[in-house]
């Protein structure tokens, strides 16, 4: 009777506040904030087998984890107070704090974090799961008493402790489609598709927010989003649509722009079939070709995030090269050196070359496809194409969908493919450099890469990490196997103050309101 009571006068609560709409920074400390978010699919909330990207800020809310990653990127305790590797970094034991427990009151033990990990793993061998590449990291764990958790690695490396970001469930609900957390917020209420109230929770083991109140309301397009926002019917709203851009100034609203995890790039196939493209020279003259931050300004309205790179700027992670620039001079002396010369004078001047005995021309297939909520990608493939065509280069855009362009990515049948990967939270490139990788689409071979690699993943202290990886990224801008272009960023257009986090990304948007104090 009491939680039916406390649904109602909760529901009571969020009728009167929208329909006040109340000026957000003039009541930033009402301690209640109204968010609204697009939700189709979501049906439960366990967060090991997530069914939509956005919904991971909520669940960040509701579950702790081992390891967070503050704003420098560097991993800090959390459920986990401290933690020690064994010389060889091939065994982690981690201490558990004493003062943490699930929702309903019950203790979250080594135990729960032991199923957790063994459940991820089960999803893992069947191809499935939020957090699957956990199976390339951890080959057993084990917890020897309640606050006493051991794991053995399969790599001995740094970035192992990047993977312990994930959310700990109750042993006898890992699979249950709702698990109670443990996270600064409990769920009062969620219908899919509808709402989700999330109420503070006092007993956390670190100080309660001064946000005590999310109410959180799904809606099913980007259209009605934003006529939710600009009606004032929500104090904020989430959103990865470039239409958001627009709210990004206003005396009474701000948009605080977050990166996603999807790393944009210009796929180049290292064996294509006419052999036009196994010239770094081609692959360079290519990158000298593109003005890159003309495109994010004009195809993505700046809701990008530039890198050189496949590891994000302005991180320790990245490592700057001045040789990254827009160049199109530089690129028609690359192609020059490749034997590419405009031979017949065309009026395009596309270039030629003869190749075994006959002239050829150099032209390139660019393949694209469409996201559903952001059609922007062929705008920028035709930018792309238009830029390549000033040094002599003739490309033809072909839009496709998302199967056909995995077919022929995997296929290694395309010259060019403007594509997406989704990144992981451990800082390690490898699955797309290394020879013979899963997502090694460009069908890029460097035995110094390999070695690279080879030695990064048994670096186990930081400095030697980050050395090793900058040279990952040295290497990769002297091959040139592919184009980085751009990291995807969404935005949280809001009217009221919920957070002080300097680095705002994707899966934890609202990464900050747990914490946030109002004095």
């Amino acid at each position: 009777m009491r939680s039916i009571c406390s649904i109602i006068i909760r529901l009571a609560a969020l009728i009167l506040a929208l329909s006040l709409c109340i000026p957000a920074f003039a009541t930033e400390a009402d301690g209640e904030l109204t968010l609204g978010m697009l939700s189709v699919k979501t049906t439960f909330l366990n967060p090991l087998q997530a069914q939509e990207r956005d919904f991971q800020a909520l669940t960040h809310l509701i579950y702790d984890s081992l390891v967070v990653l503050d704003d420098n990127y560097m991993p800090q305790s959390a459920v986990a107070e401290s933690w020690v590797k064994s010389n060889d970094a091939k065994k982690w034991t981690f201490y558990l704090r004493e003062d943490v427990t699930f929702h309903d009151g019950t203790p979250l033990t080594a135990y729960d974090v032991e199923a957790t990990v063994n459940e991820i793993l089960r999803l893992g061998a069947e191809g499935k799961g939020q957090y699957s590449s956990l199976k390339y990291m951890v080959d057993s764990v084990t917890a020897t008493d309640a606050k006493t958790l051991n794991v053995v690695s399969k790599r001995p490396y740094y970035g192992f402790i990047y993977a312990m970001t994930f959310p700990i469930l109750p042993k006898d609900q890992v699979q249950s489609a709702d698990p109670v957390g443990s996270g600064p917020y409990f769920v009062s209420a969620f219908a899919p598709g509808d709402y989700l109230y999330l109420t503070v929770n006092d007993n956390w083991w670190q100080e309660p927010s001064d946000i005590r109140y999310l109410n959180v309301v799904f809606t099913n397009e980007t259209r009605s989003l934003v006529g939710l926002y600009e009606n004032n019917e929500v104090d904020a709203a989430i959103t990865r649509s470039a239409s958001a851009a627009q709210f990004s100034r206003g005396t009474s609203s701000v948009s605080l722009s977050y990166r996603t995890q999807q790393l944009e790039t210009l796929l180049i196939n290292n064996k294509d079939y006419a052999g036009y493209l196994s010239d770094p020279n081609v692959r360079l003259a290519i990158r000298y070709a593109l003005n890159i931050d003309q495109i994010a300004q004009s195809a993505y309205q700046d809701m990008v995030i530039r890198t050189d790179t496949p590891l994000p700027m302005g991180s320790w992670m990245y490592q700057d090269d001045p040789s990254f620039r827009y160049d199109p001079d530089k690129a028609r002396e690359l192609l020059a050196q490749a034997g590419w010369v405009d031979m017949d004078n065309d009026p395009n001047h596309i270039l030629n070359k003869v190749i075994d005995g006959k002239v050829k021309n150099l032209h390139l297939r660019l393949y694209v496809y469409e996201e559903q909520s952001n059609s922007v990608r062929v705008e920028a493939a035709n930018q792309i194409a238009d830029m390549l065509l000033q040094v002599g280069i003739e490309v033809k855009v072909e839009n496709i969908s998302f199967t056909q362009a995995s077919e022929k990515l995997s296929a290694g049948s395309y010259d060019l493919c403007l594509a997406a990967y989704q990144m992981d939270a451990v800082p390690d490139p490898g699955f797309m450099l290394m020879s013979g990788n899963t997502g090694n689409y460009a069908r890029y071979r460097s035995s110094a890469m390999d070695e690279l690699f080879d030695a990064l993943r048994k670096a186990s202290d930081f400095d030697e990490y980050e050395r090793l990886l900058h040279q990952v990224q040295t290497q990769f801008a002297q091959d040139c196997p592919f184009i980085c272009l751009y990291y995807r960023t969404g935005a949280v257009m809001t009217r009221k103050l919920f957070t002080f986090a300097r680095d705002v990304r994707e899966p934890n948007i609202l990464r900050g309101i747990e914490t946030y104090q109002r004095d």
